[in-house]
C-alpha cells in the first residue's frame, strides 16, 4: 500500500517567501505544523492508501488528463482560514486566476471515478496549504495576524506538468516522492 496524491509542484519566488517566512515569524508561538519550502504543492486529488496495482490505471488517468490539457498560470494571491475564527484549522493561500486549475481539478476528479474513484465530498476550492493548526493560544492575536498578511502574493506561476505523488509519513513531517511526471501536452492560445 502506498499512499498517494496528484499535485502541482508549486516553486515560489523569494518575494512570497519572505511573506511566508514573516507569517512564521509572526505565528512563531502557536502550534502550527508549516509546509516546508520544498514540498509547497497544490493537491489535484488526494487518493489515500493505495494498493500497489491501481498506480498503472491512476498513472493512465493522470497521462490523458495532461494530454488533454492546455499550460497555464496563476498567481498565489489572498490568505485565508479553513474551519472557523473560533476553530480554525488551515492556513492557505488562494489562486488566481483560478479557473484553468479548477477546471483541470473538475477534469481529474471526473476521469477517476471511471477507475473507482469517488468524488471528493468537499467544494473544489484551488488554493495552497501554508500550515496545518494544532493548537493556538491567543486566537486574537492568531486572526490579527492573518488580517494583517491578507495581501500575500506571488509573481505568475506557470503550470506545465502534474505530479503523482507517494507521501511517507515520518516523525519530522511527511516526504513526497514524485513517482510519475506527466507533462501538459497543449500550449495555451
Amino acid at each position: 500500500m502506498k499512499r498517494l496524491f496528484a499535485a502541482v509542484r508549486i516553486n515560489p519566488d523569494n518575494a512570497f517567501l519572505v511573506q511566508f517566512h514573516q507569517l512564521q515569524r509572526q505565528l512563531q508561538h502557536e502550534r502550527i505544523k508549516w509546509v516546508e519550502e520544498h514540498n509547497i504543492h497544490i493537491t489535484l486529488k488526494f487518493f489515500g492508501e493505495i494498493s500497489e496495482e491501481m498506480i498503472p490505471d491512476i498513472s493512465k488517468v493522470l497521462d490523458k488528463v495532461a494530454e488533454d490539457s492546455c499550460t497555464f498560470s496563476f498567481s498565489l494571491q489572498g490568505l485565508g482560514i479553513f474551519g472557523s475564527s473560533y476553530d480554525p484549522r488551515v492556513i492557505w493561500v488562494g489562486v488566481e486566476p483560478f479557473t484553468e486549475l479548477s477546471s483541470l481539478m473538475g477534469t481529474l476528479r471526473e476521469r477517476m471515478g471511471t477507475i473507482g474513484f469517488e468524488p471528493d465530498r468537499q467544494n473544489l476550492v484551488p488554493h495552497l496549504t501554508l500550515g496545518r493548526i494544532k493548537f493556538l493560544k491567543d486566537k486574537t492575536l492568531f486572526q490579527r495576524v492573518i488580517d494583517q498578511n491578507k495581501e500575500i502574493s506571488s509573481q505568475e506561476i506557470k503550470i506545465d506538468c502534474l505530479i503523482l505523488f507517494e507521501s511517507i509519513l515520518k516523525k519530522e513531517g511527511p516526504e513526497y516522492r514524485t513517482l510519475h511526471t506527466f507533462q501538459l501536452k497543449k500550449q495555451n492560445p
